[in-house]
Protein backbone atom coordinates (compact mmCIF):
# COMPACT_ATOMS: atom_id res chain seq x y z
CA UNK A 1 0.00 0.00 0.00
CA UNK A 2 2.85 2.68 1.26
CA UNK A 3 4.90 1.80 -2.23
CA UNK A 4 0.87 2.20 -4.29
CA UNK A 5 0.26 5.99 -2.51
CA UNK A 6 4.08 7.03 -3.40
CA UNK A 7 3.56 6.59 -6.80
CA UNK A 8 0.24 8.13 -7.21
CA UNK A 9 1.32 10.85 -4.61
CA UNK A 10 3.90 12.12 -6.92
CA UNK A 11 1.91 11.41 -10.28
CA UNK A 12 -0.94 14.04 -8.45
CA UNK A 13 1.68 16.58 -7.10
CA UNK A 14 3.40 17.11 -10.06
CA UNK A 15 2.47 19.58 -13.34
CA UNK A 16 1.29 16.94 -15.83
CA UNK A 17 -1.84 15.64 -16.27
CA UNK A 18 -2.42 11.89 -16.64
CA UNK A 19 -5.13 9.34 -16.10
CA UNK A 20 -4.17 6.81 -13.73
CA UNK A 21 -4.65 3.46 -13.93
CA UNK A 22 -4.20 1.01 -11.12
CA UNK A 23 -3.36 -3.05 -11.59
CA UNK A 24 -5.95 -5.48 -9.34
CA UNK A 25 -3.94 -8.09 -10.57
CA UNK A 26 -1.71 -8.93 -7.67
CA UNK A 27 -3.23 -11.82 -5.65
CA UNK A 28 -4.20 -14.44 -8.08
CA UNK A 29 -1.13 -16.61 -8.28
CA UNK A 30 -1.09 -20.02 -7.32
CA UNK A 31 1.59 -22.60 -7.43
CA UNK A 32 -0.03 -26.18 -7.15
CA UNK A 33 2.18 -29.00 -5.40
CA UNK A 34 3.79 -32.21 -7.38
CA UNK A 35 1.28 -34.76 -9.14
CA UNK A 36 0.87 -36.82 -6.32
CA UNK A 37 0.23 -34.00 -3.73
CA UNK A 38 -1.23 -31.20 -5.76
CA UNK A 39 -3.03 -29.14 -2.97
CA UNK A 40 0.75 -28.98 -1.30
CA UNK A 41 0.89 -25.20 -2.64
CA UNK A 42 4.58 -24.08 -3.11
CA UNK A 43 5.75 -20.85 -1.28
CA UNK A 44 5.16 -18.76 -4.83
CA UNK A 45 1.64 -18.80 -4.27
CA UNK A 46 0.44 -15.48 -3.03
CA UNK A 47 -3.77 -15.99 -3.73
CA UNK A 48 -5.85 -13.67 -1.97
CA UNK A 49 -9.45 -12.38 -2.21
CA UNK A 50 -10.71 -10.19 -4.65
CA UNK A 51 -11.34 -7.25 -1.99
CA UNK A 52 -7.88 -7.58 -0.62
CA UNK A 53 -6.72 -7.43 -4.13
CA UNK A 54 -8.19 -3.85 -4.58
CA UNK A 55 -7.66 -2.43 -1.22
CA UNK A 56 -4.79 0.00 -2.84
CA UNK A 57 -7.52 1.18 -5.74
CA UNK A 58 -10.33 1.65 -2.70
CA UNK A 59 -7.84 3.98 -0.72
CA UNK A 60 -6.21 6.00 -3.49
CA UNK A 61 -9.07 6.08 -5.99
CA UNK A 62 -7.87 6.18 -9.65
CA UNK A 63 -9.69 6.77 -12.28
CA UNK A 64 -9.18 3.09 -14.07
CA UNK A 65 -8.26 -0.02 -12.52
CA UNK A 66 -7.37 -3.22 -13.74
CA UNK A 67 -9.76 -6.71 -13.67
CA UNK A 68 -8.25 -10.05 -14.93
CA UNK A 69 -11.40 -11.28 -16.34
CA UNK A 70 -10.62 -15.39 -16.13
CA UNK A 71 -8.23 -17.58 -14.71
CA UNK A 72 -6.18 -19.47 -17.16
CA UNK A 73 -2.71 -21.75 -17.25
CA UNK A 74 0.44 -19.41 -17.19
CA UNK A 75 3.80 -20.05 -17.78
CA UNK A 76 5.57 -22.15 -15.38
CA UNK A 77 4.97 -25.68 -14.18
CA UNK A 78 1.67 -26.23 -11.91
CA UNK A 79 1.27 -22.15 -11.99
CA UNK A 80 -2.70 -21.52 -12.59
CA UNK A 81 -3.64 -17.58 -12.47
CA UNK A 82 -6.93 -17.20 -10.11
CA UNK A 83 -9.59 -15.33 -11.33
CA UNK A 84 -13.26 -16.46 -10.56
CA UNK A 85 -16.44 -15.76 -11.59
CA UNK A 86 -17.54 -15.18 -7.82
CA UNK A 87 -14.29 -12.80 -7.28
CA UNK A 88 -14.88 -11.01 -10.72
CA UNK A 89 -18.67 -10.46 -9.86
CA UNK A 90 -17.70 -8.93 -6.39
CA UNK A 91 -14.76 -6.92 -7.99
CA UNK A 92 -17.09 -5.31 -10.37
CA UNK A 93 -19.72 -4.47 -8.14
CA UNK A 94 -17.37 -2.77 -5.64
CA UNK A 95 -15.47 -0.70 -8.08
CA UNK A 96 -18.80 0.06 -9.46
CA UNK A 97 -19.93 1.94 -5.73
CA UNK A 98 -16.65 3.60 -5.45
CA UNK A 99 -16.79 5.41 -9.31
CA UNK A 100 -13.58 3.50 -10.70
CA UNK A 101 -14.06 2.09 -13.85
CA UNK A 102 -12.94 -1.21 -14.15
CA UNK A 103 -10.27 -2.03 -17.78
CA UNK A 104 -11.57 -5.38 -18.72
CA UNK A 105 -8.80 -7.85 -19.45
CA UNK A 106 -9.22 -10.25 -21.74
CA UNK A 107 -6.85 -13.01 -22.39
CA UNK A 108 -9.20 -15.59 -24.72
CA UNK A 109 -12.51 -15.39 -26.32
CA UNK A 110 -14.28 -17.29 -23.05
CA UNK A 111 -13.11 -14.11 -20.54
CA UNK A 112 -14.92 -11.73 -23.52
CA UNK A 113 -17.73 -14.06 -23.21
CA UNK A 114 -17.65 -13.78 -19.32
CA UNK A 115 -17.00 -10.22 -19.45
CA UNK A 116 -20.22 -9.50 -21.31
CA UNK A 117 -22.34 -11.60 -19.03
CA UNK A 118 -21.19 -8.91 -16.03
CA UNK A 119 -22.31 -6.32 -18.42
CA UNK A 120 -25.68 -7.89 -19.05
CA UNK A 121 -25.93 -8.23 -15.03
CA UNK A 122 -25.27 -4.43 -15.10
CA UNK A 123 -22.07 -4.67 -13.46
CA UNK A 124 -20.29 -2.70 -15.36
CA UNK A 125 -21.14 0.73 -16.36
CA UNK A 126 -21.50 2.23 -20.13
CA UNK A 127 -19.43 2.64 -21.77
CA UNK A 128 -17.52 -0.80 -20.97
CA UNK A 129 -13.63 -0.13 -21.65
CA UNK A 130 -11.84 -3.61 -23.11
CA UNK A 131 -8.01 -4.40 -23.00
CA UNK A 132 -7.09 -7.24 -25.45
CA UNK A 133 -4.44 -9.31 -24.18
CA UNK A 134 -2.24 -10.98 -26.86
CA UNK A 135 0.95 -13.05 -26.55
CA UNK A 136 0.98 -14.12 -22.85
CA UNK A 137 1.09 -17.51 -22.37
CA UNK A 138 -0.90 -19.46 -22.65
CA UNK A 139 -3.83 -16.47 -23.41
CA UNK A 140 -4.25 -15.79 -27.37
CA UNK A 141 -1.62 -15.57 -28.80
CA UNK A 142 -0.45 -12.63 -30.86
CA UNK A 143 -1.73 -13.52 -34.63
CA UNK A 144 -3.78 -11.25 -36.47
CA UNK A 145 -6.06 -13.28 -37.03
CA UNK A 146 -6.43 -14.27 -33.43
CA UNK A 147 -6.66 -10.28 -33.06
CA UNK A 148 -9.92 -10.18 -35.38
CA UNK A 149 -11.38 -12.41 -33.85
CA UNK A 150 -11.13 -11.20 -30.40
CA UNK A 151 -12.33 -7.69 -31.32
CA UNK A 152 -15.58 -9.60 -33.38
CA UNK A 153 -16.44 -10.57 -29.50
CA UNK A 154 -16.31 -7.42 -28.38
CA UNK A 155 -19.61 -5.65 -27.14
CA UNK A 156 -20.99 -2.99 -29.54
CA UNK A 157 -20.43 0.91 -28.35
CA UNK A 158 -17.27 -0.55 -26.16
CA UNK A 159 -14.10 1.42 -25.88
CA UNK A 160 -11.13 -0.72 -26.91
CA UNK A 161 -7.45 -1.26 -26.39
CA UNK A 162 -5.15 -4.16 -27.65
CA UNK A 163 -1.61 -4.91 -27.47
CA UNK A 164 0.76 -7.45 -27.17
CA UNK A 165 3.92 -8.63 -25.43
CA UNK A 166 7.58 -8.69 -26.65
CA UNK A 167 8.89 -8.36 -30.33
CA UNK A 168 5.14 -8.34 -31.19
CA UNK A 169 4.37 -4.84 -29.46
CA UNK A 170 4.55 -2.62 -32.07
CA UNK A 171 3.44 -4.59 -35.13
CA UNK A 172 -0.10 -4.81 -33.09
CA UNK A 173 0.32 -1.04 -32.39
CA UNK A 174 -0.41 -0.92 -35.97
CA UNK A 175 -3.07 -3.41 -35.80
CA UNK A 176 -4.89 -2.89 -33.46
CA UNK A 177 -5.56 1.20 -35.05
CA UNK A 178 -6.70 -1.23 -38.24
CA UNK A 179 -9.27 -2.66 -36.56
CA UNK A 180 -9.98 0.54 -35.03
CA UNK A 181 -9.28 0.22 -31.43
CA UNK A 182 -6.69 2.13 -29.59
CA UNK A 183 -3.11 1.25 -28.51
CA UNK A 184 -0.96 0.37 -25.32
CA UNK A 185 2.68 0.21 -25.17
CA UNK A 186 5.37 -0.09 -22.26
CA UNK A 187 7.92 -1.66 -20.41
CA UNK A 188 5.14 -4.26 -18.58
CA UNK A 189 4.75 -5.76 -22.34
CA UNK A 190 8.35 -4.93 -24.12
CA UNK A 191 11.61 -3.91 -22.96
CA UNK A 192 13.59 -3.37 -26.17
CA UNK A 193 13.07 -0.54 -28.44
CA UNK A 194 14.74 -2.63 -30.95
CA UNK A 195 16.99 -6.08 -31.12
CA UNK A 196 19.69 -5.02 -27.78
CA UNK A 197 18.32 -2.15 -27.61
CA UNK A 198 16.72 -1.27 -23.98
CA UNK A 199 13.88 1.06 -24.26
CA UNK A 200 12.62 3.62 -21.87
CA UNK A 201 8.64 3.81 -21.87
CA UNK A 202 8.81 7.66 -23.58
CA UNK A 203 11.26 5.73 -26.12
CA UNK A 204 8.19 3.16 -26.54
CA UNK A 205 5.57 5.65 -26.39
CA UNK A 206 7.31 7.47 -29.08
CA UNK A 207 7.81 4.67 -31.30
CA UNK A 208 3.88 4.42 -30.76
CA UNK A 209 2.62 8.00 -31.36
CA UNK A 210 4.82 7.74 -34.82
CA UNK A 211 3.35 4.82 -35.96
CA UNK A 212 -0.20 6.12 -34.69
CA UNK A 213 0.21 9.82 -36.76
CA UNK A 214 1.95 7.55 -39.93
CA UNK A 215 -1.65 6.16 -40.19
CA UNK A 216 -3.47 8.95 -40.30
CA UNK A 217 -4.89 8.68 -36.40
CA UNK A 218 -4.19 10.77 -33.40
CA UNK A 219 -3.17 10.89 -29.63
CA UNK A 220 -5.78 12.42 -27.63
CA UNK A 221 -5.57 14.65 -24.36
CA UNK A 222 -5.92 13.66 -21.03
CA UNK A 223 -9.01 15.63 -21.08
CA UNK A 224 -10.05 14.24 -24.39
CA UNK A 225 -9.70 10.59 -23.18
CA UNK A 226 -11.70 11.36 -20.22
CA UNK A 227 -14.16 12.09 -22.36
CA UNK A 228 -13.93 9.41 -24.40
CA UNK A 229 -13.79 6.91 -21.30
CA UNK A 230 -16.68 8.48 -19.62
CA UNK A 231 -14.59 9.28 -16.52
CA UNK A 232 -15.11 11.07 -14.03
CA UNK A 233 -13.19 14.62 -14.06
CA UNK A 234 -10.31 14.38 -11.33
Amino acid sequence: MDLYREVVDRVRDSTTDVIINLTTGMGGDLYLGPDDDPLKFTDDTDCVGQIERMAHVEALLPEICSLDCGSFNYMGQNYVYVSTQTMLELGAKRLQDIGVKPELEVFDTGQIWFAKHMIDQGLIDDPPLFQVCLGIPWGAPAKPGVFQAMVNELPAGCNWTGFAIGAMEMPMVAQSLLLGGNVRVGLEDNLYLEKGVLASNAQLVDRARTIIEAMGASVQTPAEARRTLGLKTP
